[in-house]
């Protein structure tokens, strides 16, 4: 049964997540506050910077940059982008 979340990144009752993206406070907070259309948006926006910087996931200070780059993203702050992208028209 899926639930409904006040979206952090929408201010409004969207769908929920299935379950937590992963363990820890971290992943409860964000299946209890992030909606399942604002973290889709996030995971693909989170494989362009990845790819356009070449970062490792290896790397814990990539890590630390895309858990601060996914705040502002939700909190609709100055987040990075990739450089050139487009977003389509809608």
């Amino acid at each position: 049964m899926s639930h409904t979340v006040l979206c952090r990144k929408y201010k409004e009752e969207l769908e929920g997540l299935d379950r937590p993206p992963y363990p820890g406070a971290k992943g409860q907070e964000i299946y209890d506050t992030i909606s399942k259309k604002a973290w889709k948006e996030w995971t693909d926006h989170q494989t362009m910077i990845i790819n356009e910087k070449h970062l490792s996931m290896m790397d814990p200070s990539t890590r630390e940059f895309l858990q601060s780059e996914m705040e502002k993203f939700m909190d609709g702050g100055d987040y990075e982008k990739a450089e050139g992208y487009v977003p389509p028209s809608k």
